[in-house]
C-alpha cells in the first residue's frame, strides 16, 4: 500500500487554482530572519543541533580557509565540542558529523549510507581531506575533543575549530567559534557575546516577529497565515519555485516514512532498540488500508503513530530526514501531514504547500522570539514547537480561521510546557521516538479542539512562548540534553 494518495502525491501540480500573492503591497517592506526553507530543511539524523549543526559549522570553517587562501598552508586542524555537544555528542553522531563536515560534506547531500564508513576510515588511516582538497594528518583522539563538563558562555552547543600551518613553531592560521542553536541553525561567534541569526535582507511585504504581528497582518489584509507566508517566500524566489521546493520537502518526508515502514532490525547504539514501524505497518496493512480504518474511530491514530515512529526510527539510524523544525521532533509534522493526506478529503498539492507554509510561519515566531533548542529549553522547545506548528497548520487546512489557527498552535505548546530533554545514553531514541508519536496525536487533538471554539482564548501564542522560555531558564541543566538527568540516569545503557 503506497504512502501517498493520488491527490496528495508530491511533485504534481496543484489541482485547484492557488492565490498568487507575489505582487503584494510594498508599504510595509522589510527584512525577516527566517524562511520556511530554513525551518524545514533536508538533512540527516539523528540530531539537527548535534549532527546537522556541527557538520555545517565544520564545513563553514574549512570553507573560510579556502576562501582566505589559507587551506593549502594548513597541516593540522582541531575541533572542540562543549556543553551538550560534548556531553552527548557521541550518541548524537556529532563526531562523525564534524569529520564529514571538515571534508566539505553538507547535510543536504551527504551519502547517509557511506557516512559512518568514511568517518571510520578517517580514524583508522589518520588522514582527512580538508574541504575535499587538502589531505593532512588527523589524530581523532587528539584533534577531536568532547568536553563533557565545559560550556561556552553564549549557548550550550558551542564548538571551536582551530587550524595551524607547519613551521619551526606551528602558526595558528585561524580559530573560529560557532554555536548550534537548534534546527540546524549555526551562529558565528562575532565577539559581541550575543551573536544572532543573520537577518535576510530581502524585503518582504509582510514582516512579522510575533504572533500578534502576524494576526494583525492577517486581519488588516484579510489573508490566511499561509497567504502571508507565501507572499513573503515569493519575495525571495518565484512562486513556482516555492511550491516545487515545498513539494520536494514533502517528498523527502514521504520517502522517509516509506523507508522506515519497510526497514526492520535494531537501531545503532548500546540500547539495542528494536525498530517497530515495519511490524506495525505490516499489522495495520493486513487488516485494512488507512481509508478503511475509518470504521474504527481511533484507527486513524494507529496510522499517525506509525508514520511518526517510522520517521524517528530513520532519524535515529542516521537516515535522510527533514528537520521540522529539529531532528528530535522530525516525525510530528510528517505524521500530521500524512494524516491530512489520508483522512481529510481534498488534501491536494496546494493544501500540502499551504500546510507547510503555515507550519513554517508558526515556527518562525518560535525561532525569533523563543528557542527550538533542547539544550537551551528542554524538549518543550523541540517536540512542543513541532506540535504547535503541526496543530496550527492542520487547523488552517481544516478550514479554521486565523484566530483558531493561533489557538491550535498555542494549545500544542501549552501542554508540552516543562517537558525535559533526557535522552537515554545520549541517543535520540528513548524517549524521543515514542514522544513524537504521542505529540503527533496531540497536534491533531489541539487542532480539532481549537476548531470547536471561536478562536477566543485566554492564553495567547506569544504568552505561551514567553512561558516556555521562562520555564526553560528555570529548568536544571541536567534536564536539557545532557543525558545526566531524568530517564537518562534511571535506564542503564547496555
Amino acid at each position: 500500500m503506497p504512502l501517498s494518495m493520488a491527490s496528495g502525491r508530491p511533485g504534481v501540480a496543484p489541482t485547484r487554482p492557488a492565490l498568487v500573492l507575489c505582487a503584494a503591497p510594498s508599504a510595509r517592506l522589510a527584512g525577516v530572519v527566517v524562511s520556511v526553507f530554513d525551518l524545514l530543511s533536508i538533512g540527516i539524523g539523528p540530531s539537527s543541533s548535534h549532527t546537522v549543526g556541527p557538520m555545517r559549522a565544520a564545513g563553514r570553517f574549512v570553507g573560510s580557509l579556502s576562501a582566505s587562501g589559507d587551506l593549502q598552508r594548513v597541516d593540522r586542524v582541531k575541533a572542540q565540542l562543549f556543553g551538550s555537544l560534548g556531553a552527548t555528542g557521541h550518541g548524537h553522531g556529532s563526531e562523525n558529523a564534524v569529520l564529514l563536515g571538515l571534508e566539505g560534506e553538507r547535510p543536504e547531500t551527504v551519502d547517509t549510507d557511506r557516512g559512518p564508513e568514511r568517518a571510520d576510515r578517517i580514524r583508522t588511516d589518520g588522514r582527512i581531506l580538508l574541504d575535499g582538497r587538502r589531505p593532512i594528518a588527523f589524530d581523532a583522539d587528539r584533534d577531536l575533543v568532547l568536553h563533557r563538563r565545559r560550556t561556552l558562555p553564549f549557548h550550550p552547543n558551542g564548538m571551536t575549530f582551530s587550524a595551524w600551518a607547519a613551521g619551526t613553531e606551528p602558526e595558528l592560521v585561524a580559530e573560529r567559534t560557532y554555536y548550534s542553536i537548534g534546527g540546524g541553525f549555526v551562529l558565528d561567534d562575532d565577539g559581541s557575546g550575543q551573536p544572532a541569526v543573520t537577518e535576510d535582507a530581502t524585503p518582504v511585504p509582510y514582516p512579522f516577529r510575533t504572533a500578534a504581528d502576524l494576526l494583525a497582518i492577517c486581519a488588516e489584509q484579510q489573508l490566511r497565515i499561509s497567504d502571508v507566508a507565501l507572499a513573503n517566500e515569493c519575495a525571495r524566489r518565484p512562486e513556482a519555485e516555492v511550491r516545487s521546493g515545498l513539494l520536494a520537502i514533502w517528498q523527502v518526508m514521504a520517502d522517509c516514512v516509506q523507508h522506515g515502514c519497510h526497514t526492520s532490525g535494531v537501531l545503532p547504539g548500546g540500547l539495542k532498540v528494536r525498530r517497530r514501524s515495519n511490524e506495525l505497518y505490516d499489522r495495520l496493512s493486513r487488516h485494512r488500508t488507512p481509508e478503511q480504518s475509518q470504521v474504527d474511530p481511533l484507527a486513524a491514530m494507529d496510522w499517525v503513530t506509525l508514520w511518526a515512529l517510522a520517521v524517528n526510527e530513520e532519524n535515529a539510524a542516521g537516515g535522510r530526514v527533514v528537520t521540522a523544525p529539529t531532528n528530535g521532533a522530525a516525525g510530528i509534522i510528517p505524521a500530521v501531514l500524512h494524516y491530512a493526506v489520508r483522512f481529510v478529503p481534498g488534501t491536494d498539492d496546494d493544501a500540502i504547500v499551504r500546510f507547510l507554509l503555515t507550519a513554517g510561519a508558526i515556527g518562525a515566531i518560535y525561532q525569533q522570539t523563543g528557542s527550538i533548542s533542547g539544550a537551551q529549553v528542554g524538549c518543550q522547545g523541540e517536540v512542543g514547537t513541532a506540535c504547535s506548528m503541526a496543530a496550527g497548520a492542520l487547523a488552517e487546512l481544516l478550514g479554521g480561521t486565523v484566530d483558531q489557527v493561533e489557538n491550535a498552535a498555542e494549545i500544542g505548546m501549552e501542554h508540552h510546557l516543562g517537558l525535559t530533554c533526557d535522552p537515554v545514553g545520549g541517543l535520540v531514541q528513548i524517549p524521543c521516538i515514542e514522544r513524537n508519536a504521542v505529540a503527533s496525536v496531540k497536534a491533531i487533538t489541539a487542532a480539532r479542539l481549537a476548531l470547536h471554539g471561536d478562536g477566543r482564548h485566554t492564553v495567547s501564542l506569544d504568552k505561551v512562548i514567553k512561558t516556555m522560555m521562562q520555564t526553560g531558564a528555570d529548568m536544571k541543566i541536567k534536564y536539557k540534553e545532557t543525558a545526566r538527568g531524568g530517564l537518562a540516569v534511571n535506564i542503564v545503557e547496555c
